[in-house]
């Protein structure tokens, strides 16, 4: 049989091992947000922060916005003041890193702005709101509302703390203040929370991705490989064939004559 290792160029099959090793071995980049809020208001700062491994002395980073490759190569991209057309997805990747999953930040329009660090929790976790202003304004008498009724109210303006989060502590929340001598309301935000997770062996079961893209480049080496072997018999069978249907004339030899 004809091994696909022993048909593959040595040049070619460098290439697939170094493939192999690197989708094994690099681990994807991570994009931090500072302050840790997706949802700011515009003309707030942002920080976006890729961490990933560098190769030494070189700490070029590569950024994209919806898809669109930046012109930002430090590790860290710094927005000031924030627009609303820099909403969207961020990614990044540093020179041995894997692509980034993405980060989605929003900027509103608006006076007051509900806050977390995220928006689904597990029962048992903190949770933390914050009625941000508009260019950090004074905001006083302030409300925090779960699913329209009133859940606390401070003076001065102050975060809304959760100890542990209950599944009732699920709905839609929004904030309320006085800005001036004005009225202000944020948008309602959904809030999630899960009970406990699934059993530990179900998350065993699934093996991490890059065992999952070493098989199925073995299996497609498998397949080509099985693909060439056929097609060497096939060849085999066909001269084979060939030498039986020629037609082959005998000489009498010196010892016959």
């Amino acid at each position: 049989m004809h091994s696909m290792w022993q048909l593959l160029p040595p040049a070619a099959l460098l290439l697939l091992v170094s493939a192999v090793t690197q989708a094994a071995d690099l681990q994807k980049a991570e994009v931090h947000l500072h302050p840790p809020w997706d949802r700011v208001l515009a003309d707030d700062y942002v920080a976006l922060t890729c961490q990933g491994n560098h190769p030494p002395g070189n700490s070029a980073t590569k950024w994209w916005h919806n898809g669109t490759l930046i012109s930002n190569q430090a590790p860290s991209y710094f927005i000031k003041p924030v627009r609303v057309e820099d909403s969207g997805e961020y990614r990044c990747q540093t020179g041995l890193s894997a692509p980034s999953d993405p980060v989605t930040l929003n900027v509103y329009m608006g006076w007051l702005l509900l806050q977390a660090p995220r928006w689904v929790f597990q029962e048992g976790e903190p949770i933390q709101l914050k009625c941000h202003s508009w260019k950090n304004k004074t905001v006083e008498k302030v409300q925090y509302f779960q699913n329209g009724r009133g859940k606390q109210y401070t003076y001065h303006n102050s975060d809304f703390h959760i100890a542990e989060a209950k599944l009732e502590h699920s709905g839609s929340y929004f904030c309320r203040g006085i800005i001036g001598n004005k009225n202000e309301s944020s948008e309602a935000v959904n809030i999630t929370v899960q009970g406990p997770e699934g059993p530990p062996f179900v998350s065993s079961l699934v093996p991490p991705w890059h065992q999952i893209a070493f098989w199925l480049v073995m299996g497609l080496l498998l397949a080509v490989d099985t693909g060439l072997y056929f097609s060497v018999q096939k060849d085999l069978r066909n001269s084979k064939d060939n030498w039986g249907n020629g037609k082959v004339t005998w000489s009498q030899g010196s010892q016959d004559k």
